[in-house]
């Protein structure tokens, strides 16, 4: 664990996986009549709870300032609240691996955001790293969804947001990062501020009996907040190690997972352009790793 703890491909390949686990959950949730501001809520409530938990038993206490408090409600909307039910709106009209490629799209928003605010840019292999996985994103995307059912553009649209929002917070977490701020703590307090957020709007807008639903998938709930916990804490680790544009690689792994969860257990059936697609962008993984790897 301490050799994971301090690997940048070791925390993007275990965080893309977990991320990519995410996917299948909550196409069975939403199945199962879950809405997806809920099933958002769960994840961050879950989240957030667990590792709250595991930080009050070893001991450590979290100091609030205002700063924190800025970061945690910021990354809150952007980075899980958005996303997450852009994403959990979209998988029963895309699917959760056609859903799952449209992370693959976040290294190349993350990289021109970087570029822009002049955050932190890679070397040029980086560049050709995300430009191939860039490819075999397109090539993924023109199926347009599972074979024989073209999802309707309204919800290519919605699934296209979904790296732009995660792009933003990318870079936004790296940028006001509180200083001498943990990755735990952060992500405790992110995830609890979603929640926050997500119950606000699901009394105002669903009413208590949105809730109801979850009484159904008791077993996908405790799976989700499982994985959600575990990968949260590997998320923000590697946000320190890597830096945005590495940590935006996750979507290339979490992708990757998506497409054989959805084939494999949900009987989704991709056209050979998509899993020619899902080579190409593993590729792109490698060698982006590479290029981290020259630089460190």
């Amino acid at each position: 664990m301490k050799t994971l703890w301090h690997s940048a491909l070791g925390l993007l390949v275990v965080t893309g996986g977990l991320l990519g686990l995410t996917l299948p959950f909550g196409k069975l949730a939403t199945t199962a009549g879950v809405q997806a501001m809920v099933w958002a809520f769960v994840i961050s409530l879950g989240a957030g709870a667990v590792l709250l938990g595991s930080l009050l038993l070893r001991g450590q206490r979290m100091r609030l300032t205002r700063r924190k408090l800025r970061y945690f409600f910021v990354t809150a909307a952007i980075s899980y609240a958005v996303p997450n039910i852009l994403m959990f709106s979209a998988i029963p009209h895309l699917g959760a691996g056609y859903t799952g490629i449209m992370f693959t799209l976040s290294p190349v928003i993350t990289l021109v955001f970087s570029i822009l605010l002049r955050v932190r840019r890679p070397n040029m292999l980086g560049v050709a790293g995300i430009a191939v996985g860039f490819v075999g994103a397109v090539m993924v995307a023109v199926t347009r969804g599972e074979a024989g059912q073209p999802a309707d553009l309204f919800w290519v649209v919605m699934g296209l947001l979904i790296p732009v929002s995660l792009a933003a917070g990318n870079i936004y977490r790296t940028v006001d990062w509180p200083e001498g701020a943990g990755p735990i703590e952060l992500a405790v307090g992110s995830h609890l501020a979603a929640a926050a957020l997500l119950l606000a709007g699901i009394l105002a807008l669903l009413g208590v009996r949105a809730f109801a639903p979850l009484g159904a998938v008791p077993l996908v709930v405790v799976a989700q907040v499982a994985s959600a916990s575990a990968m949260f804490a590997f998320f923000f680790r590697l946000q320190g190690v890597g830096g945005p544009v590495y940590l935006s690689q996750i979507g290339y792994v979490a992708a990757a997972v998506g497409l054989f969860a959805g084939t494999i257990f949900l009987g989704e059936h991709y056209r050979l352009l998509t899993w020619a697609g899902a080579i190409i962008v593993t590729a792109g993984v490698f060698i982006t790793t590479r290029a981290q790897s020259q630089k460190a």
